[in-house]
């Protein structure tokens, strides 16, 4: 190279790097996402900000709390949010074309119906006074225990109320029973401690499965949804090979102590990102919403469930 075309090349690299810096940075894509304050409904979202993954998909996440799933869906429906998890319970709402499942979370097992000190079945229940988050996997697992006894929630007292509020009425003795999941259940124990548990998701698995789910507006566009699934994806890989750091991570996210969230991944069946991808490519995932569909059926929840190949995007999920 001669000096001439040495002096040529120096000044063409500096005008390169100068216009490069002067071009505006892309601009990262702002994702409203909701997710619930324990071990199932946000690790994900924890773990994927302490790992720098949105940031990796040109994601801007907008995360925001909420205290149970049908609420999320329903901010679908103003338009405030673009992505939320759901539990087993709210799996209804997709089921009734208001949402696109998305993602499979995992097998949730941390619901439990309880009851006040003196109360040993489920039977004693009749004439009760029942406090459920209506919709949620709560209301279904109360639910699902009372008709194994050939009863139903008509035989009890049942109060709609939301899951704080289920806590401190529980712990006050205003409510004889209630259907509630970890890490609150650890919170109720606290504070009564001579409380039981009548029922629980393990005394209906494997029959019964209960995924939970992240879910998005029908209208957000497939691109956005490839994104945070590859997100998802990642971060689900590293809870499944880090249980332990995704508890302390999550523990940091959400403010609470990491031993009641390590009751709740206790009482959680956590699949790999393989086998999630398989469950969707095989159609053992669509299976299970479908045993969801029959009961939100028996139950008289949703007449007509749509089959879950009409909300289950479980192509998006392998190619994500």
């Amino acid at each position: 190279m001669t000096r001439i075309s040495r002096r040529h090349f120096v000044v063409a690299a500096s005008a390169a790097v100068a216009c490069a810096a002067a071009r505006p940075a892309r601009a990262a894509d702002t994702v409203r996402i909701g997710y619930i304050g324990d071990f199932n409904g946000a690790s994900l979202a924890a773990v994927a900000t302490d790992q720098g993954l949105w940031a990796a998909q040109g994601l801007q996440p907008d995360l925001k709390v909420f205290t149970n799933g049908p609420i999320q869906i329903q901010a679908f429906g103003s338009g405030s949010l673009d992505f939320g998890y759901v539990g087993p319970g709210a799996l209804w709402l997709p089921a009734s074309g208001r949402a696109k499942v998305i993602a499979i979370n995992n097998l949730g097992q941390a619901d439990r119906v309880i009851a006040q000190a003196g109360i040993r079945t489920m039977t004693e229940l009749k004439g009760k006074k029942v406090g459920v988050p209506e919709g949620t996997s709560g209301d279904m697992l109360l639910r699902l225990a009372l008709r194994k006894q050939g009863m139903s929630v008509n035989d009890v007292e049942l109060i709609r109320m939301d899951p704080s509020t289920v806590v401190a009425a529980f712990a006050s003795g205003q409510i004889d029973a209630a259907g509630i999941w970890y890490p609150l259940v650890s919170v109720i124990k606290e504070r009564a401690p001579d409380m039981v548990e009548l029922a629980k998701n393990a005394d209906f698995f494997p029959e019964i499965a209960f995924p939970t789910a992240f879910v998005s507006r029908n209208d957000v566009a497939d691109d956005r949804s490839l994104k945070v699934i590859a997100v998802l994806k990642k971060a689900n890989a590293f809870r499944a090979a880090n249980l332990d750091a995704s508890i302390a991570v999550t523990s940091k996210f959400i403010g609470v102590a990491a031993d009641k969230l390590a009751t709740e991944a206790a009482n959680s069946k956590f699949l790999t990102t393989a086998e999630l991808e398989a469950s969707a490519a095989d159609g053992t995932a669509a299976g299970w919403l479908s045993t969801l569909n029959a009961m939100f059926k028996d139950f008289g929840r949703l007449p007509d469930p749509l089959d879950p190949k009409a909300y289950f995007r479980a192509d998006l999920y392998q190619a994500g």
